[in-house]
């Protein structure tokens, strides 16, 4: 293929990718109801990790602004959209490099892609019923003052509710990367075991910038984090392919 029948080739995967987030984007546009009342259960006291012995929370939201409701609605469908999406969009990119892997790596490049999947939504799920209501609790809770009562917008609660469900989702791509990287032999087991002090250091500060940063949020964070890293030494070759 020429440089041009490869741009023509990215252009109908960039589309195809595009379309299907829209389309369930659309239907989740449909279904306001429900969605939202996933996407808000993580605020009432009915939420599974709330129901644990000696956890008492709830809370409310407000909207102080006038188009915020409206540009919620259209966000969280979109961002609902490229999550179910997320599949197709992984099979689309497969099915535009694959042509260019030889096939011993294209057989271990296709498990990681399948994998991407799997780890991506146990990512979200994490995200959503662990480390999300954990920062709720932290965040509604703490009070530098009795004068001061915490009333929580819908704007800031939704931008801390995509940070914690789509990018941990993205996070937990570690190990397939890494094993892309180990079958292409770049990286080897003990590579992985010997960079395990930095890896960790890494976690901290990963778990510190998507967090609150209080100590326990970031516990909460970092466990299954550098859970992936090991992971990801279990999926390594034991020695670099010459």
């Amino acid at each position: 293929m020429s440089f041009w029948d490869h741009l023509e080739a990215l252009r109908e995967t960039l589309f195809r990718s595009v379309l299907s987030v829209v389309l369930l984007s659309v239907i989740f546009l449909c279904i306001p109801k429900p969605l939202f009342q996933a996407v808000l259960w993580p605020t009432q006291a009915n939420f599974p990790l709330y129901r644990l012995p000696g956890v008492d929370f709830s809370m409310s939201l407000v909207n102080i602004e006038l188009s915020a409701q409206f540009f919620t609605y259209m966000k969280v469908a979109v961002l609902c959209g490229v999550v179910l999406a997320f599949p197709f969009i992984i099979w689309e990119i497969w099915k535009f490099i694959a042509p260019a892997l030889y096939e011993k790596e294209r057989q271990a490049v296709r498990k990681a892609f399948f994998l991407s999947s799997g780890l991506f939504y146990v990512g979200v799920a994490v995200g959503y019923f662990v480390v999300l209501p954990v920062c709720l609790m932290f965040f509604v809770n703490f009070s530098i003052s009795d004068a001061i009562v915490n009333t929580i917008s819908l704007s800031s609660y939704m931008s801390l509710f995509t940070s914690m469900v789509f990018l941990i989702g993205l996070l937990f791509e570690f190990p397939a990367v890494v094993l892309v990287l180990s079958s292409l032999g770049v990286l080897n087991r003990s590579m992985l075991r010997k960079g395990r002090k930095f890896a960790f250091v890494v976690v901290l500060i990963l778990a510190a910038l998507i967090t609150p940063s209080d100590p326990f949020s970031m516990f909460v964070l970092a466990v299954p984090l550098y859970g992936l890293y090991e992971f990801s030494i279990l999926l390594c070759r034991k020695e670099v392919a010459a």
